[in-house]
């Protein structure tokens, strides 16, 4: 090698070094020369579960880390197996030694499978990452974790119980300006907060037309894709991506964006569960859709001497603060707005401590960055070190289903801290637990 072509390949090198970021720029042969080099003991070997849509963003931010491979994959939609595949092949991964499933189990006893990322529909999750934790691996587990409060704590109980390293998939909490902006919340600059707002303002989304029935598409194990839930024809509506709209599967905008955007209200207060929660919505956009869950839906969740508000609009996109998403925390001092973009604080203007910072922008990958803490705690086992282990996940879940449950019931709702569930034991016993079907059951942890 010339003495320019040694030079170049060592600027290369040192930037794969320096961080996820950069390496996300190199070409595949820097990949190579550094996977080659890895110590086979420091190495990670990746199962995928379910990978259509966030479980292949999840493989994808996860195999740029050197030393992560990719070993096998899994779904119940054939076309979807062969379009990763494909997708791999031109990323220069040797898809030779790629071992497919359409079954998750089978792919649990694969025994080189270190880690499991999950990215099935939400009414699989528990029953996939339990028996994750129970086959010996590692889990990265997408949001919402559970579709139930007594899965979220069934799930908690498994990773207790087989002490496994499992991330919940709320990758906002990997990125600095989240981070940065809470720390100034604790602070005490705004004074006392009153009132948290959080807000989903989704235009991109439009309500559901009505769909008929269909037979299941070539390639796809209907029955596998259901599994604990009820047995229903075919609908394309009931599908990929949008089967996060209907109860059977999933709980709409409130569990989709909700669980990122409440999780740094309490966050922010330092608090898990409310006192009562009372919620009013309904399907205001367009009442014929096939949409299940609410277009249109305010959550109000009460605590001592503060409230938090969620509050969500499909369709349409002028949130608060002009803004389609984010997190207020309104103060006596002032007010500080984040969202996925960045962070300020804006004044109150009656006040004699008046507090204001510029709008501070984003500046990171917290995909990437989620994944990379995931991977060096797998080889670490400092599970103290996750950003959002499985507890924070399935109490911001829980607290999404509150909000949900209150909805459903049309009841104001008061929570038992002693008992850990609503003081109305009939709404207990219909809502805390998602009811399976077909012949599984949630695991007895």
């Amino acid at each position: 090698m010339s003495s320019n072509s040694r030079r170049n390949f060592l600027q290369k090198s040192a930037l794969l070094m320096g961080g996820t970021a950069a390496a996300s720029a190199l070409n595949n042969q820097v990949f190579a020369f550094f996977k080659n080099k890895i110590m086979p003991s420091n190495q990670v070997n990746i199962g995928a579960i379910g990978i259509n849509g966030m479980g292949w963003s999840d493989l994808t931010a996860a195999l740029k880390i050197p030393g992560v491979n990719v070993i096998a994959l899994c779904d119940v939609d054939k076309n979807v197996l062969d379009k990763r595949m494909a997708d791999l092949a031109k990323m220069n991964i040797d898809t030779s030694k790629i071992k497919l499933y359409n079954d998750y189990r089978q792919l649990l006893d694969q025994k080189d499978i270190d880690a499991v990322i999950i990215g099935t529909p939400d009414h699989w999750h528990a029953l996939q990452m339990i028996h994750a934790c129970e086959a010996g691996k590692d889990v990265y587990i997408e949001k919402p974790v559970g579709n139930s409060i007594i899965e979220c704590r069934t799930m908690v109980a498994a990773q207790q119980r087989y002490g496994k390293i499992v991330q919940a998939g709320q990758w906002q909490r990997s990125q600095q300006h989240f981070g940065d902006a809470i720390k100034f919340v604790h602070s005490g600059q705004l004074g006392n907060i009153r009132t948290v707002k959080t807000w989903c303002y989704l235009d991109w989304k439009q309500p559901l037309d009505v769909k008929p029935n269909a037979p299941v598409p070539a390639g796809v194990d209907y029955t596998k894709w259901l599994g604990p839930a009820m047995q229903r024809p075919f609908n394309p509506n009931r599908f990929h991506f949008t089967f996060r709209w209907f109860w059977d599967y999933a709980g709409g905008l409130m569990t989709d964006w909700g669980v990122h955007l409440l999780d740094y209200a309490l966050l922010g207060m330092q608090v898990d569960t409310p006192k009562s929660i009372v919620t009013v919505g309904g399907k205001f956009a367009k009442p014929d859709s096939a949409d299940e869950t609410p277009d249109t839906l305010m959550a109000l969740y009460e605590f001592d001497n503060f409230n938090i508000i969620w509050d969500h609009a499909v369709g349409i996109g002028n949130g608060d603060y002009n803004r389609t998403h984010g997190i207020a925390f309104i103060g006596n001092n002032g007010t500080l707005v984040l969202n996925r973009d960045g962070w300020e604080v804006i004044e109150e203007k009656k006040n004699a401590h008046k507090v204001v910072v510029p709008f501070t922008k984003q500046v990171d990958n917290g995909l990437n960055k989620h994944l990379d803490n995931f991977i060096s705690v797998v080889k670490s086992k400092k599970a103290e070190d996750l950003h959002c282990p499985i507890q924070a996940g399935a109490a911001i879940a829980s607290l999404s289903q509150m909000g949900n449950i209150a909805y459903r019931s049309q009841q104001k709702l008061f929570w038992n801290t002693a008992t850990n569930q609503f003081t109305d034991n009939a709404i207990n016993k219909k809502y805390l637990m998602a009811n399976y079907h077909n012949g599984y059951k949630l695991p007895n942890v």
